[in-house]
């Protein structure tokens, strides 16, 4: 799992490792890097905890358990654990200071307990409802919990912000499929699967058959469609951090040409963005 973004969208994060998170750029308000750290390191070591190492899943459950007891404890001004001293010492911090919306924190570490049982049962997606959902609590929070900080609380406002995380959280799975596939996991939803006419063990194989190419690109578009009907919400988000957002968007946008340009063949490429794709992307930006 990961918190959608665009590493390969924005180019190198100022913290290396989790590339899926805008943490601390150059373009985000001073005053804010604090409080952003602090939920990057909170959602870093919950994506180690469920992806690296050989730990079992039920060791890896436990620990988001446990991890979900610190937050609440930290939250209600109790002392925590001491596991995660560095994470749960800043966070409860911003969480006084900034007051950030606890459920929010709760629905990652919810998503990423998903992807364990998920992985571990080598299962999917049964159509494109659950999948969104899963978007709702994996990627959703991030763009919630950065309005918050930059003070936009509207529902309209949150209501893009969640259609632009959702689509670029979709535009991850669909540039990684050759990657989460052989780990595992299955992000395309089982019902649009059976609709194209592609198997499992097609996807399993990584074979890009004309079905799999038109299953991908049905997929493409659902998140193009909702990356351009949200980008509005760059107008209501003013200094750096619109700028920021406006790269953001355009990154998605941008992995999802290079997704055409492949003729939607991510079972066997994983599409990049260069140094050229950034400078269009920042052209891009100043047009929309």
């Amino acid at each position: 799992m990961s918190i959608p973004s665009p590493a390969d969208a924005s180019g190198p994060p100022p913290i290396s490792h989790y590339e899926n998170f805008p943490v601390a750029s150059v373009l985000c308000p001073p005053r804010l890097r604090p409080p952003i750290a602090a939920i990057y390191h909170f959602a870093r070591t919950a994506d180690d905890i469920a992806d690296e190492g050989d730990a079992s899943a039920r060791q890896r459950l436990d620990d988001l358990a446990a991890m979900h007891a610190d937050l609440l404890a930290v939250a209600a001004g109790q002392p925590h654990s001491g596991r995660w001293p560095q994470v749960f010492g800043p966070l409860a911090e911003m969480i006084r200071a900034f007051e950030l919306p606890v459920p929010l924190l709760a629905d990652l570490l919810d998503a990423f307990a998903q992807d364990v049982v998920k992985t571990r049962d080598q299962a999917g997606y049964a159509d494109r409802a659950e999948l969104l959902d899963y978007c709702r609590r994996s990627a959703n929070p991030v763009g919630r919990l950065l309005l918050h900080l930059y003070g936009v609380r509207d529902e309209a406002a949150l209501r893009m912000s969640d259609d632009i995380c959702t689509a670029l959280q979709l535009i991850n799975f669909w540039q990684d499929l050759s990657r989460d596939i052989p780990r595992g996991r299955h992000y395309l939803p089982a019902q649009d699967c059976a609709a194209q006419g592609v198997t499992f063990d097609d996807l399993k194989a990584l074979h890009q058959t004309a079905n799999a190419t038109s299953l991908i690109a049905s997929q493409a578009r659902l998140a193009r469609e909702l990356m351009e009907k949200s980008a509005p919400l760059v107008h209501r988000i003013s200094g750096r951090a619109g700028w920021e957002l406006r790269l953001v968007v355009q990154g998605g946008l941008r992995i999802l040409d290079k997704i055409e340009t492949l003729n939607f063949a991510t079972l066997q490429t994983r599409p990049r963005l260069g140094p050229r794709d950034v400078v269009l992307m920042a052209w891009r930006s100043l047009w929309m």
